[in-house]
């Protein structure tokens, strides 16, 4: 089987961990892609964003890389941050090495999307006016003081 690496980080990502795992002799091809928090939503300016994830959510990631690694037999890896982030700080860092350039895009897209479907991460979006919004997999609900409850259940 592939080799894959996966982790949801509360600390900034360096995205020369990921490319670097990827890495190998046997590939001419290393894609990956930055998830880069901006300022805005639509037609909303947004300010800042918090990332919760489901206590599952590191061993769903590993399972969205072991799933395309298995399907491609590629090298996969990605980390998805959590905790407050400021624009332009980076969520999301997921990479493919393959010997040769269009399977090493075809897979880091699927990846993405995987990821993106899958993988149990909320995020609030802060607003300059108004409160901040809950979106992601079926967003919880904020409570009166603030905290978000985890959910019961997360994709398998």
């Amino acid at each position: 089987m592939s080799e894959v690496f996966a982790a949801i980080s509360a600390t900034p990502i360096d995205p020369a961990v990921v490319d670097d795992f990827v890495l190998s002799p046997e590939n001419g091809a290393v894609v990956s892609f930055q998830g880069i928090v901006r300022n805005h939503d639509q037609e909303r300016e947004v300010t800042a964003l918090d990332y919760q994830s489901h206590p599952e959510a590191e061993r769903v990631l590993r399972e969205c890389c072991e799933r395309v690694a298995g399907e491609t037999g590629l090298r996969v890896a990605a980390i998805h941050r959590t905790g407050s982030l400021l624009i332009g700080d980076i969520a999301l860092v997921a990479a493919v090495a393959a010997p040769h350039r269009a399977e090493a895009f075809a897979a880091c897209a699927e990846l993405v999307e995987l990821i993106k479907q899958s993988v149990p991460i909320w995020k609030r979006q802060h607003f300059p006016s108004g409160a901040p919004e809950w979106v992601g997999l079926d967003a919880p609900a904020e409570t009166a003081d603030g905290v978000v409850p985890s959910p019961i259940h997360g994709p398998a």
